[in-house]
């Protein structure tokens, strides 16, 4: 199978498994939605805040679409990742070590079919913000909650003060340990403790249980989010570096929808085990 063929099936089994959301469940419009005289949602209006007094960034969140070229970032701005490629915005590429390089050289050769999305196992954290299917934060006041529809895949940041724990202290985690802090308007996450064997992107850069992860949430307005994803993984990488991921809002009334990749499973009849 060539790359361009596990493109295409890549891309009709994400259009077979996630439609519109709105194809699945009646509209219910959520209040306080912000409106323009057209009557259409009002995406730069000021983002809501909670009862505290932080940035709220409660909402359902999809992926933009935009693109750059590598090194044409806005000034202040970190390149931005794309869902195959995190190293997409920047000159040269990600600065992987020689063994990681070659790792992710073999992975695209193979077509990507180690890929973990497609064992139904989760996807690396850059994936997760970067796929195409939706995905909800839910912000509480001692945490703050992810749950993704793809995988139907649930994070948990804890915001209540807690030490992010050594590494190797607590069992690895597919999506690692996080701590957050606001920072004026800004939610800061810090993770660690993630397995060694995961995913960045969908072309196969990897990541090991070196890795120190740091994201900064921040919502620009009623309508835009942006994350910046700074790597820290020794191990991988000849040095650390950050880039880009941009979210709009869905305002519209949609919901997740369920998400089960394991219903098909056959691994016990595979291996005889009954």
């Amino acid at each position: 199978m060539t790359r361009f063929t596990t493109t295409l099936l890549a891309a009709a089994i994400t259009a077979a498994f996630s439609p519109t959301l709105s194809a699945q469940w009646a509209l219910h419009p959520k209040p306080g939605v912000p409106k323009g005289p057209d009557g259409k949602v009002n995406l730069t209006a000021p983002a809501p805040r909670t009862p505290e007094g932080r940035a709220d960034l409660s909402g359902i969140w999809m992926r933009t679409t935009r693109t750059e070229k590598p090194g044409s970032a806005p000034p202040g701005r970190p390149p931005l990742a794309t869902f195959n490629d995190a190293g997409a915005g920047m000159p040269g590429g990600l600065p992987y070590q020689p063994w990681a390089a070659q790792l992710m050289k073999k992975r695209l050769a193979e077509n990507q079919l180690d890929n973990p999305d497609s064992l139904c196992l989760p996807q690396g954290p850059l994936q997760f913000h970067l796929d195409p299917q939706p995905k909800e934060i839910i912000q509480l006041p001692h945490k703050t909650i992810l749950v993704h529809e793809s995988n139907y895949m649930i994070r948990t940041i804890y915001t209540d003060g807690r030490r992010l724990p050594k590494q190797g202290e607590p069992q690895p985690y597919w999506h690692g340990y996080s701590v957050g802090r606001w920072e004026g308007d800004t939610l800061v996450v810090d993770s660690n403790n993630f397995r060694g064997d995961g995913w960045l992107d969908f072309n196969g850069s990897p990541f090991t249980d070196a890795l120190r992860l740091t994201e900064r949430f921040r919502r620009v307005n009623f309508g835009n989010l942006q994350i910046d994803f700074t790597v820290d993984d020794p191990k991988a990488y000849a040095r650390p570096f950050t880039v880009g991921v941009e979210q709009v809002i869905v305002a519209d009334g949609s919901e997740l929808i369920e998400y089960i990749c394991h219903e098909n499973q056959q691994f016990l009849k595979m291996t005889g085990r009954q």
